[in-house]
């Protein structure tokens, strides 16, 4: 690809993002927004499928599917580097235990 002045922009700010994501604490904090997002997808899930109740199967099919495709992804040892996963993986199992826990939540509100 040629080196134009947008690919080095892009190049450049994403070299400075996953440095500035080095750090810790903006790790963790990233982890914990996207496990709130989670929570609120599942929400907004378990409020669309309510209102027709003829899609409950098809979304639990739907997020089983992912939810496993992601759990592989995560415990995936060719994914790893150097023992450390990357923080694109992180981010994707925070989100899956946000949403396995909002629909948790949402069971509880609903008494079932």
């Amino acid at each position: 690809m040629q080196d134009t002045r947008l690919n080095t922009l892009v190049d450049t700010l994403i070299r400075r993002f996953t440095a500035w994501l080095r750090n810790p604490w903006r790790r963790i904090s990233v982890l914990i927004i996207s496990l709130l997002f989670g929570n609120y997808f599942a929400n907004a899930i378990a409020l669309v499928a309510g209102q027709r109740a003829e899609l409950d199967i098809t979304f639990a099919a739907i997020m089983v599917f992912f939810g496993e495709l992601i759990s592989w992804s995560v415990y995936n040892r060719r994914l790893t580097e150097g023992g450390i996963r990357p923080l694109f993986v992180d981010i994707l199992n925070s989100f899956k235990i946000g949403v396995a826990y909002g629909f948790a939540v949402e069971a509880f509100k609903l008494g079932s």
